[in-house]
């Protein structure tokens, strides 16, 4: 796999560079990318955010700047994005920076197993190998090299040349029709059955699953009146156990072996008890292979179709994947990324002909 990797590792890149270098954004990002500059020796030049945030404050001792106000100071600079965004007006902005001044987009990790770099795909080189090898169409073969060029280089370029909306993926890949049953790992607020609901014009069930107490709560309220679903307060896992959560807002809540909540999780094969189901979704923060390994009842008697998450940590470009084929080797493997920087929303989709 290694030699389909052109690129050279985005913090290599940043100490060779010349030009100040400018972190666009603030918050947990910004503190990792700060601190991992620290370790090779860099600092930053300054900090700029979008214009409606900009009112006169700082962050780690830098004020924050306008775009506007960093052009005006430097007639070049390198810029370090430090934060995530999916909305198409923030994009096409991104985009476009990126076409005046040399942008990078450090893929900092979302579990805590580290940066992903040129030495992880060749310490695992025959696992990338074979993962490739079981992609079906030259899209996501295309596709996934992107990827892994955009996770070493930071280079947004990558991600706006493999991009496909999820309502192609539901026609072109999962082929969803009008008797599916939807069973939604990492419900969060309803989202993704909202967009289900949209793809289809009729189903027989849903089954939701979400682990974070707030959001679940969210879910239940957003569709109290949909019809045939059932919602579980549960964490997807291979088996019934308490699990500890970090104590977090927002939508990725976070395993920790101390973690101050507690949450129940159970198995899909426990919780469906034998059911069946037709499609098979999984965004759960890093627990995918867990939840893969409680699911294989279900996946080798129903063979459902499979929408799998692959961004929450390095190793699963490959471990999802070879999994999965694992569990069943019949299954025909697409892989595509959806609009977002960094390369969240990359997932493989996995269907029986």
């Amino acid at each position: 796999m290694i030699e389909k990797i052109t690129e050279k590792n985005v913090w290599d890149a940043l100490s060779e560079s010349e030009l100040p270098i400018i972190l666009y954004g603030m918050g947990n990002g910004a503190d990792m990318i700060i601190d991992k500059m620290a370790e090779i020796g860099l600092k930053p030049d300054g900090i700029f955010a979008s214009d409606e945030f900009v009112r006169g404050h700082s962050f780690r001792g830098y004020r924050v700047m306008k775009y506007s106000e960093v052009c005006e100071r430097y007639d070049d600079f390198v810029i370090v994005m430090c934060f995530a965004v999916h909305d198409e007006a923030t994009l096409k902005k991104v985009k476009a920076m990126s076409e005046e001044h040399t942008l990078y987009a450090p893929n900092v990790p979302i579990v805590d197993d580290g940066v992903f770099t040129r030495e992880f795909i060749i310490e695992h080189d025959e696992e990338f190998d074979r993962a490739y090898s079981l992609l079906a169409d030259d899209f996501s073969r295309k596709s996934y090299i992107d990827i892994l060029n955009f996770k070493v280089s930071g280079k947004v370029n990558y991600l706006f040349g493999c991009q496909k909306e999820k309502n192609e993926i539901y026609s072109e890949y999962l082929h969803l029709n009008d008797s599916e049953i939807f069973m939604d790992l990492g419900a969060y607020d309803g989202d993704t059955v909202r967009e289900f609901l949209d793809a289809v014009s009729s189903y027989r069930k849903i089954i939701a699953v979400e682990a974070d107490a707030k959001n679940y709560q969210k879910l239940v309220n957003n569709t109290n009146e949909t019809k045939n679903i059932t919602t579980y307060n549960l964490a997807a896992w291979d088996k019934k156990e308490i699990l500890h959560f970090e104590k977090k807002k927002g939508r990725n809540s976070k395993l920790s072996k101390s973690g101050a909540v507690e949450v129940q999780a159970d198995s899909v094969d426990n919780i469906l008890n034998g059911e069946e189901i037709t499609v098979l979704k999984m965004d759960i923060e890093g627990s995918e292979e867990k939840a893969l390994d409680g699911a294989k009842g279900t996946i080798t008697k129903f063979l459902p179709k499979l929408y799998v998450c692959a961004y929450h940590r390095n190793s699963d470009m490959y471990a999802l994947p070879l999994k999965i084929n694992e569990i069943y080797s019949g299954y025909r493997f697409h892989f595509c990324h959806h609009p977002y920087i960094p390369a969240w929303e990359s997932n493989f989709y996995c269907t029986v002909d």
